[in-house]
């Protein structure tokens, strides 16, 4: 299967005026996930991340983690969850969020290719530092997989324009320190570092991280190019929402950025 390219797909929709929204989805949580993808692109998602569940995600928060524990619970693995995207169309790009571990094991060469051959298109690895990622990048680039790197409130200029110029795709910007999760309040540190970002790329910018719903969406994306959305839409999965009502609130939250 041919997926959509990351970086392509989101500089057209930036260019012609759209806030991005990527919505996140743990591959494997339920029999029907696969239907909660499909139902996030036709709501509205510009982008979807695809977690691969993993006994230890040292970035993700309760939720994640949970929905992570639930789909191991089923016998969900990285080959199951590849399994059914590689018969998955979408008209979005489709990206997996994972773990070093996960790549080790498998191989970069090997990892890279078997993401391209479910049509996946891009990649964020969070637990891999810039200065160890240059062989996972090479082969990723090679299978035509777009590594997204991310950015902290804390980094450093010379180090955020490093991260600008290697990452492809997207640049994540991340809201505030700490884990995933659906926070009341959006961090103050997420304007400062949306600034700083769009000074030094003209890639697009996303932030994510701590976003519960379409004010913190909208106030995210003020100064930055989009917003990721995860755990927020994973929680109601948990409690049992269908496709249609995880739809509905991915569709709130474009509606709201549509608005601005």
């Amino acid at each position: 299967m041919k997926g959509v390219p990351v970086e392509s797909a989101l500089r057209k929709a930036r260019d012609s005026g759209r806030k991005l929204l990527v919505t996140y989805i743990t591959g494997g949580l339920s029999d029907d996930w696969v239907a909660v993808l499909l139902a996030m692109a036709d709501a509205g998602a510009d982008a979807i991340e695809v977690g691969l569940p993993f006994s230890d995600p040292m970035i993700d928060g309760p939720t994640i983690q949970e929905a992570s524990q639930r789909a191991l619970e089923r016998g969900t693995t990285p080959s199951s969850v590849l399994s059914e995207l590689r018969s998955t169309d979408t008209s979005v790009p489709v990206l997996v969020m994972t773990y070093c571990n996960l790549v080790l094991r498998a191989g970069a060469t090997r990892f890279a290719r078997e993401l391209a051959g479910a049509g996946v298109t891009g990649a964020i690895i969070p637990d891999l530092p810039l200065e160890e990622s240059g062989e996972w990048e090479e082969h990723a680039g090679a299978a035509g997989v777009e590594t997204v790197l991310l950015a902290a409130p804390v980094t450093p200029d010379g180090r955020l324009a490093a991260i600008c110029e290697r990452s492809h795709g997207f640049v994540y910007g991340v809201n505030l320190m700490g884990v995933t999760g659906a926070r009341e309040n959006l961090a103050s540190t997420s304007s400062v570092l949306a600034k700083r970002l769009k000074a030094v790329t003209d890639k697009p910018v996303i932030m994510g991280l701590g976003i519960s719903g379409p004010q913190q969406a909208v106030a995210a994306s003020e100064h930055a190019d989009g917003v990721v959305v995860g755990s927020a839409l994973m929680r109601s999965a948990l409690e049992g929402a269908s496709p249609d009502q995880i739809a509905d609130r991915v569709a709130t939250i474009r509606a709201a950025l549509d608005r601005g």
